[in-house]
């Protein structure tokens, strides 16, 4: 009997073995679940994340770190600053001027005047400011003689007593009508520039200005307006109505007169800039052509800050009572 209990006694024991490994296998599968849970959790919160920051990258770049994921930290580029993606798109790079040598003497940048203060010289501009008194008797008489000949071509008789005299006088106003081309911008002002200080608009306006049309030889007249900012200096009030008078004494054309004068006075005195606006009725419109009476033509040339700021351009166009909108 006492064999025989022990002997279940034992059974007991074996058959609770099983049962604590049967115990252990459970614990070892609720982890593995639990494990897989967590790094599925993690992933969808790391998933999560990313998505956040190509959101945030989306919206700061535009979406070009997605295109060309190279430049995440790229920022969008302005279309007007830089141009697009294209190479071809690419705006041209501005040369750099290269700088004169010192001590040559070179033209002046401006296209008006030359280094020794002739403006716009011909061929025969030189010859006719350095002649002497017998070379300007023998220019007047071959002028005399290509009036008679006119005279002759026209039909008119060149002794007949009311026009005896015209070829000499008509060469005469001839020279004084082109007398421009014997004067110098140097000379003319004269060194009239002052230190005042002044940095406000200065005006002169209703210059009257009398100029012969280079295409027919016939006169063209009207009004200039002149006007500056100066930078410190001032020039001579006088000098502005000389330096007109000076381009207009020549064959012209109104638009290179308007933008001689201009580029005259801005490379004289140096200022912040100038406008200059010319109103004038050609007489090659009038007697001639299309023969119209009551036309005008109005031109203008601005230059530094008149160019670059509307309201100084628009105060300049207001001063002198041009109303039309330039733009």
């Amino acid at each position: 009997m006492v064999q025989f209990s022990e002997t279940k006694a034992s059974d007991k024991d074996s058959a609770s073995e099983p049962s604590s490994s049967s115990t252990t296998g459970m614990s070892d599968v609720d982890d593995s679940t639990n494990g897989s849970l967590r790094r599925s959790a993690n992933g969808l919160r790391d998933e999560r994340k990313a998505n956040k920051k190509k959101r945030r990258r989306r919206t700061k770049d535009g979406g070009i770190s997605e295109v060309n994921p190279r430049s995440r930290s790229s920022k969008r580029r302005h279309s007007l600053s830089k141009a697009a993606r294209d190479p071809r798109d690419e705006p041209e790079r501005k040369r750099k001027k290269k700088s004169r040598t010192e001590g040559t003497e070179t033209r002046s940048p401006s296209p008006v005047i030359d280094f020794d203060g002739l403006s716009r010289p011909s061929l025969g501009t030189r010859e006719r400011l350095e002649e002497t008194t017998e070379q300007a008797a023998a220019r007047l008489d071959k002028l005399r003689g290509a009036v008679r000949t006119i005279l002759e071509c026209v039909g008119e008789d060149p002794d007949r007593e009311g026009v005896l005299d015209t070829p000499t006088r008509y060469a005469k106003a001839m020279l004084f009508f082109t007398k421009g081309y014997q004067q110098n911008v140097k000379d003319i002002v004269n060194d009239a520039i002052f230190h005042e200080g002044h940095n406000e608009m200065v005006i002169v306006k209703d210059i009257e200005i009398f100029s012969l049309c280079e295409h027919h030889l016939v006169p063209f007249t009207g009004k200039m307006h002149i006007g500056y900012i100066p930078r410190d200096n001032v020039i001579g009030i006088s000098k502005l109505p000389r330096i007109a008078e000076m381009f207009s004494r020549r064959l012209q054309v109104q638009e290179r007169l308007t933008r001689e004068v201009a580029n005259a006075i801005m490379e004289v005195l140096k200022p912040q800039g100038v406008a200059v606006i010319m109103e004038s009725s050609h007489l090659c419109m009038v007697m001639r052509g299309v023969e119209k009476t009551t036309t005008s033509t109005i031109t203008s040339c601005v230059l530094g800050c008149f160019e670059r700021k509307e309201k100084t351009r628009n105060e300049f166009l207001s001063l002198v009572g041009v109303n039309r909108g330039f733009a």
